[in-house]
């Protein structure tokens, strides 16, 4: 039950070409206690009202010159922001077709003229708490779905976190990893969204592109960390990171983690189909390991490892151009030259943040 004060406070639009009727029932809120109301005799001026005064009630003739109840209904039900416009017609028709067709055009309730002084004010104050209580359940609805909103966006940023803190377990020796992640995981929502995926899966390339080395957890570090070549038996030791990270990403049917384990199981296939673990070639490797093959690669070039310096941007662009239609797929290199400006942006911005950081540090501790 709603508090009498409240209901009183609400608001009351009044419509009716006949003053003597507009007068008695102002009278009759006035006397009940009721202190929000406006009137007016014409009907064309009630959209204009009811969209500055955005009443609790609207009390309708239904017989007016120029402008009749159903069409003063039938223009608010159009502009009406909540769909619930609550009209109380006012009628001294005795046609019961009259009454039934009111409210099918979405009037709640009806009175009839001459009015009873009793009803009306019995019939306003049931559509008032109807009105109020209406709002009251659309504003906690608001409430519950923000909520649920923060919550979903915090389970999501705790997910991600996971993601890239898993990642980084990978190969949590290697100094420039978690560098590598974030740049590459960038490149490939880009390139994903060049080669005409939908913002939808880009996002999903996105998140789920870090975990794409995860298998390297049950790699030795004796392998990972080596500086020079890996002969033939380390080098398939080191392929196993593919299945590893495949079978520790798989059995969760979230679209997120099946994507996850597909890129990770297939972003060492080559186009040729001369790659690893499955030997699948061209359009048989999912898009997914496609994009995150080049993008891999490319930051690979462009970045310090143990066996290597950095290669220069210019030699690192051309290199994955003469690996097109033999390791990469073509279309995901021409994607990846759409792409280049924006990757160009990231590696600019990574790079000065790293100077800042490195000029940020005092000396190391001995």
């Amino acid at each position: 039950m709603l508090p009498s004060e409240r209901i009183l406070r609400a608001r009351i639009l009044i419509v009716d070409d006949e003053e003597a009727n507009v007068r008695l029932l102002e009278q009759l809120l006035e006397s009940s206690g009721y202190v929000n109301y406006v009137s007016t005799s014409d009907p064309r001026t009630v959209p204009d009202l009811y969209e500055a005064f955005h009443p609790d009630v609207l009390l309708l003739d239904l017989h007016m010159p120029g402008l009749d109840g159903f069409e003063v209904m039938q223009n608010l039900r159009k502009s009406a922001d909540s769909g619930y416009v609550p009209v109380l017609v006012l009628t001294a028709d005795p046609d019961q077709s009259v009454r039934i067709r009111a409210l099918e055009s979405g009037a709640k309730d009806y009175l009839t003229k001459p009015f009873d002084p009793l009803e009306v004010v019995t019939r306003i104050r049931n559509i008032v708490e109807v009105r109020l209580l209406n709002e009251d359940l659309r504003h906690q609805n608001a409430i519950l779905e923000q909520k649920v909103r923060e919550r979903t966006e915090e389970l999501r940023q705790t997910r991600l976190e996971i993601i890239h803190r898993l990642s980084r377990a990978a190969e949590f020796h290697d100094a420039g990893t978690g560098v590598h992640i974030m740049r590459m995981s960038q490149y490939c929502a880009l390139v994903a969204r060049a080669a005409g995926l939908s913002e939808t899966r880009a996002e999903l390339v996105l998140s789920a592109s870090p975990m794409h080395d995860v298998g390297k957890i049950g790699i030795p570090d004796s392998l990972l960390l080596k500086p020079g070549p890996l002969n033939a038996e380390e080098r398939a030791a080191m392929e196993r990171h593919t299945s590893i990270g495949a079978e520790l990403l798989s059995g969760h049917e979230s679209p997120l983690m099946r994507m996850a384990a597909q890129i990770a199981l297939t972003h060492h296939e080559r186009w040729d189909g001369q790659g690893y673990p499955q030997g699948l070639a061209g359009e048989d490797i999912p898009l997914v390991g496609r994009i995150v093959s080049v993008c891999d690669v490319f930051d690979a070039l462009v970045s310090r490892r143990p066996y290597k310096p950095p290669w220069p941007w210019e030699q690192s662009v051309r290199e994955v151009d003469d690996l097109s239609g033999s390791a990469f797929d073509p279309d995901v290199v021409h994607a990846f030259h759409v792409a280049l400006p924006a990757i160009q942006e990231i590696m600019t911005r990574v790079a000065s943040r790293e100077h800042h950081d490195s000029e940020g540090r005092g000396p190391p501790v001995q």
